[in-house]
């Protein structure tokens, strides 16, 4: 797997092509024929497309194909790279809402990474920081020469997206409650929202054959190894469906059962990006009008994906491609769903 970033700066590279995008056909992304034919053109195999329109699902299909020669059914199953981390991000503020989990306690306290014991920046860092990338980490260990993992701010005081921040969460959590990941998400997310087809990992319930095989930014399918994990990460590697993964923005968009305060610290300024611009707790917010927009992406070899919560209108995208250039989809596909003001804060 590559190192995960923030799908949505894609948008910083695509807004080039930005007065090239062809959404003059009302039939684009509306009938299947002719968007296959378009994803055809992108050199796209497939496309998921979940609308939520006044809080309901009113739209959740794949148009494509699996892989040459087999045609994608609309509850195609998509690896979702970067998008793990908004489950994560809620399973934990499920444990912090239920006054099991605190968000400014040390970590240290219920995992110590070896490769940092010695370091006494380790006692700074919390669930805080961590949700908000202000860890200190790398966004993976193996950037650094010696493959070990190491500070390279304080916690706290710097954004740096970091994908081992998560995991050191995970870990802290799951010696804390002597449960796994996904046992824990599968407790407090997936089986309360009936994500039936959501796992954290392959094994049994998966149904192959509905499997989005990903590919490569010719069109070659990609062997990825994450596919044949037997655990789970915090950071990558949720097997799910647009239906399912709709579910879950709903239940974000709805307050995700957590208490006010607690919500509103999750799409607090914590971590200024830019101007409009911060993330949140597990979540990137954009400020357009008089709308927040909250946000999240995932890229992985042979995956992009995207999605975005608008709660006050209540209405919601998801975006799923198993393709290395999914990405040039974006743009088209949320000017058609959500208009063009959100491409116009990104760029």
């Amino acid at each position: 797997m590559k190192s995960t970033i923030i799908a949505i700066a894609l948008f910083f590279t695509l807004f080039n092509s930005y007065a090239q995008v062809d959404t003059s056909s009302e039939l684009l992304f509306k009938d299947r024929k002719e968007t296959e034919k378009w994803l055809i053109k992108n050199n796209i195999p497939a496309l998921g497309i979940g609308y939520i329109n006044k809080g309901k699902i009113e739209e959740a299909k794949v148009c494509g194909e699996l892989e040459k020669g087999r045609p994608a059914p609309n509850n195609a199953i998509f690896t979702i790279a970067s998008l793990t981390k908004p489950i994560t991000a809620m399973t934990v503020l499920k444990l912090v809402d239920e006054g099991k989990w605190d968000l400014d306690e040390p970590l240290y306290k219920y995992w110590i990474d070896p490769d940092v014991a010695n370091d006494p920046r380790l006692k700074k860092l919390t669930t805080r920081f961590i949700l908000s990338h202000r860890s200190g980490f790398p966004n993976w260990r193996r950037e650094n020469a010696d493959n070990k993992l190491s500070f390279q701010n304080e916690p706290g005081t710097k954004y740096h997206y970091s994908g081992e921040g998560f995991e050191y969460l995970r870990k802290a959590i799951e010696n804390k409650f002597h449960k796994t990941l996904d046992q824990l998400a599968s407790e407090l997310i997936f089986k309360p929202l009936l994500m039936n087809d959501t796992k954290f990992f392959w094994g049994k319930g998966i149904d192959e054959t509905r499997f989005a095989k990903p590919h490569d930014k010719d069109g070659k399918l990609y062997n990825d190894p994450s596919i044949n994990s037997t655990s789970a990460s915090s950071a990558f590697g949720v097997l799910t469906t647009v239906e399912d993964y709709s579910k879950f923005l709903i239940y974000v968009m709805n307050g995700a059962g957590l208490k006010s305060k607690l919500y509103d610290e999750m799409v607090s300024n914590q971590t200024p990006m830019k101007a409009h611009q911060y993330y949140g707790l597990g979540w990137m917010v954009d400020e357009i009008n008089n709308e927040n927009v909250i946000t999240h992406g995932g890229v992985g070899t042979g995956t992009q994906t995207i999605v975005f919560i608008l709660p006050k209108s209540k209405r919601g995208l998801v975006i799923f491609t198993n393709s290395g250039k999914g990405g040039d989809a974006y743009i088209s596909v949320i000017q058609k769903y959500l208009g063009k003001e959100i491409i116009d804060v990104e760029t």
